[in-house]
């Protein structure tokens, strides 16, 4: 037994460090839960890109046809916030969001936001694509994403609430694969103002490794590297397998790799 105690231990190192929670090397994320933002999420995403000037591609592909019509793009809270130089970029065609041009924008952008939604149409048109190859390479230059509802979701590498059939499945095969921005993350919107702060919890015992964040209304988290603080009007709730959850208020901050509250 005494023999096979390094390897037992190497095993262990292994598992723990592929059921770590990361965030990325460089930029940032502005991961929000829906509803009004303020000025407070909004200012700080305006701020984090660059200025009112800094190239922002928006994504609406979350939304709704009827919802990406002529006018949309001005009508975001956005563009609402002062930001002017907002770039569209919209398919529901994977053949497109795998194509070198229409990932183009992405080369020069200085951020990206995702529109809320459904989750499973930003699966269907940019998983695995270019489009989403060129999102990493955004961040890896020290860019920012951010994103609300479905935006917020779809940062998560665990995808909740992606189901064709409604957004109170929580967990739906075929539609369990988010971005990943965060690894081992799974990431739930409208918290409190929709009654979800328990949803989380049957997501966490079936995937131990994973931390769930959920997200209030009104609410974001700002992440560098592995660590984040709460912004917002109301409050942030975590999970893990085998532990209570409990929440986070505007202010707080959180270490993802050890998976607890800091100074």
């Amino acid at each position: 037994m005494d023999a096979m105690r390094p390897l037992i231990l190497c095993l262990l190192a292994v598992s723990c460090s592929l059921a770590q929670t990361v965030g990325p090397a460089k930029g940032a994320l502005l991961i929000a839960g829906g509803g009004n933002l303020g000025p407070d999420i909004l200012g700080r995403f305006l701020e984090l890109a660059g200025g009112p000037d800094a190239p922002v591609v928006v994504i609406p592909t979350a939304r709704e046809d009827t919802a990406i019509q002529e006018g949309w793009l001005g009508k975001t809270a956005l563009a609402q916030a002062g930001l002017k130089n907002l770039i569209p970029l919209h398919t529901r065609d994977r053949a497109i969001a795998a194509s070198d041009a229409f990932a183009a924008p992405l080369r020069k952008a200085r951020a990206v936001w995702f529109e809320g939604g459904r989750q499973w149409r930003l699966v269907d048109a940019y998983r695995g694509t270019v489009t989403e190859k060129e999102l990493f390479a955004l961040l890896a230059r020290g860019g920012v994403i951010g994103g609300t509802s479905a935006g917020a979701t779809i940062q998560g590498s665990y995808l909740v609430r992606g189901a064709r059939e409604g957004n109170t499945i929580m967990m739906a095969p075929g539609y369990e694969q988010g971005i990943g921005f965060l690894k081992n993350v799974a990431i739930d919107q409208h918290l409190l103002v929709r009654k979800r702060q328990d949803d989380l919890v049957a997501v966490v015992r079936a995937h131990p490794e994973l931390l769930g964040i959920g997200i209030d209304e009104r609410t974001a988290i700002e992440v560098h590297g592995d660590r984040f603080q709460v912004i917002g009007a109301s409050r942030v709730a975590i999970y893990e397998a085998g532990k209570p959850y409990y929440f986070l208020a505007p202010g707080d901050r959180f270490d993802l790799k050890v998976r607890e509250k800091t100074q």
